[in-house]
């Protein structure tokens, strides 16, 4: 048994069961791979995956058993490699950042530039995506930290942590009618809106308002990036829905904003890492760098299932 044959059963996981691209993806040739599957099938026993004819179609009942060996295994070699790493070369290595482009333009910026002053040889690499894909980044291994408001607490492989809390705000045009009168849902519902795409920055909350007092919202665009957003109010396309953060007055001269989370409440930005992963030293320092209340303690005791609920009271 070997670390290649894991890699590719976990590969050809990820992959649909397409040999080709777990091929392209380990840098190897299809029957390279098959020949892998085959001889730790052989070794353990079992045959891993359904086939028809020379096509994989699906993981047999010992398969999904032994899959999630394989991964620990796996998390645990990429944990020990680190772990070396973490003596050696203290001050320097990689830490990989997928966040949504609300955190990574917005909240990031910041704890980016103080991290680096600490760490000048560490290597940044910054993704952004859906909540989704950081979840998907964070599994696979491709990100070290991912940061979002929606979807990473439904991952039990993922430990999310609260970060900070956020409101929305509704940006328009100089002289616009919204800002004469106090803000209401009826009065938004009159307006085209522009916001974020369903599984973005809060935008449940947005459609749970609505919905709540029987109000239908003409939606006329969406979008993930809040930049997109402005753009096309300062057209004159609509009225904006963003997150607060997203509004900057010395930049946005063209727009105005108005404080609306009186009317979608209050969000919740979370920051999360796989559960059993090996953090070296500085990824705990940038953690705590975004977000103060995240220290090495908590975050261990989180990792370690043992964090109080009181944390989630921030």
């Amino acid at each position: 048994m070997n670390f290649q044959q894991l890699r590719s059963v976990r590969e050809t996981v990820r992959c649909s069961f397409n040999l080709t691209e777990v091929a392209n993806a380990l840098h190897t040739s299809q029957p390279g791979v098959s020949r892998q599957i085959r001889e730790l099938e052989e070794e353990l026993g079992i045959e891993l995956f359904v086939r028809a004819g020379k096509r994989l179609t699906g993981l047999t009942e010992p398969g999904g058993h032994v899959l999630p060996i394989i991964e620990r295994i796996l998390l645990d070699s990429t944990n020990l490699r680190r772990a070396g790493q973490e003596f050696v070369a203290q001050q320097s290595g990689k830490l990989s950042i997928a966040a949504t482009h609300s955190q990574a333009r917005y909240a990031l910026p910041t704890a980016v530039q103080e991290f680096r002053s600490h760490f000048p040889n560490v290597k940044l690499n910054l993704h952004q995506g859906s909540p989704k894909q950081i979840a998907e980044m964070l599994l696979s291994g491709e990100a070290d930290v991912g940061i979002a408001t929606e979807a990473l607490t439904q991952y039990d492989d993922l430990v999310a942590l609260p970060c900070y809390r956020w409101t929305h705000s509704v940006i328009v045009p100089p002289g616009h009618a919204l800002l004469d009168e106090p803000l209401t849902l009826a009065r938004l519902a009159e307006y085209p809106l522009i916001t974020y795409d369903m599984g973005f920055t809060g935008r449940s909350h947005i459609d749970e308002a609505f919905a709540h007092q029987h109000l239908s919202p003409n939606i006329v665009l969406s979008a993930m990036d809040a930049d997109v957003i402005k753009t096309y109010v300062e057209l004159g396309l609509g009225v904006g829905v963003v997150a607060s953060i997203a509004y900057e007055a010395e930049r946005d001269l063209q727009l105005r904003a108005i404080d609306a989370g009186a009317l979608f409440g209050i969000n919740l930005t979370k920051l999360a890492v796989r559960r059993g992963s090996y953090l070296r030293g500085y990824v705990y320092a940038f953690i705590e760098s975004f977000a103060p209340t995240l220290t090495r303690a908590v975050v261990e005791q989180a990792l370690s299932g043992t964090s109080s609920s009181s944390l989630y009271d921030i």
